[in-house]
């Protein structure tokens, strides 16, 4: 089951919340949550058409409530050079964290590297997993320096990459996460992961589901 939801903010956000729960009724997504742990999705660059639809980010989401969490896939306000779309992430998380006892944040590619920039701030994070991220989000931001705040704040965290991925500058992420034991797996693939997409989708999935497990 899905709801549409409005992030609040000073930025026009907006999201589909997919729920692990099938039974009852849900009337608007002021409902409180049936499930007591989220991932908040974070999609691809929204210049290259990326969206909250985006068959990665819903081959994830399938996978998180079939183990019981829900998913919240939102959409970037306007265009601001990565730095607004942060803005944004961080918007998506506040409003899961008023709603749910725990919550994870995942990303692909463009919105890989914000959930990792994004997770570098929020220490209450439960995890974060990023799927085919780059090196930098602009100028101004360093993924691999998040990777560095992620480690030392203890944030658990795993990159998921494309060994054959020519679109993103991958590799400075993946080395970074290696020298600071942080957990990365390959697959043999391209950047858009084609035919892939439930496999990786599994892979986060597996991965935040097991830290968003209840105690």
């Amino acid at each position: 089951m899905s709801d549409t939801v409005l992030i609040p903010g000073g930025r026009d956000v907006r999201a589909t919340l997919d729920t692990a729960a099938s039974d009852g009724a849900r009337e608007g997504s002021d409902d409180a949550p049936r499930a007591d742990a989220v991932v908040v999705a974070c999609p691809p660059h929204p210049q290259q058409r990326g969206h909250r639809g985006d068959e990665r980010l819903r081959a994830v989401s399938d996978a998180l409530t079939d183990r019981g969490v829900d998913c919240l896939r939102f959409d970037y306000g306007d265009w601001d050079e990565g730095y607004g779309e942060t803005t944004d992430a961080d918007a998506a998380v506040g409003w899961a964290r008023e709603r749910y006892d725990r919550v994870g944040l995942f990303g692909f590619s463009f919105g890989g590297t914000v959930a990792l920039v994004a997770a570098a701030s929020r220490p209450d994070l439960a995890g974060v997993c990023a799927l085919a991220p780059t090196a930098r989000l602009n100028p101004d931001v360093d993924t691999v320096a998040a990777l560095g705040d992620l480690a030392e704040r203890g944030v658990p965290t795993r990159v998921l990459y494309a060994t054959r991925d020519s679109t993103a500058d991958w590799e400075p992420v993946v080395e970074r996460a290696g020298e600071l034991g942080i957990e990365t797996v390959a697959f043999e693939s391209d950047h858009f992961f084609v035919g892939r997409s439930g496999t990786v989708g599994e892979a986060a999935a597996a991965f935040l589901g097991e830290r968003l497990a209840a105690d």
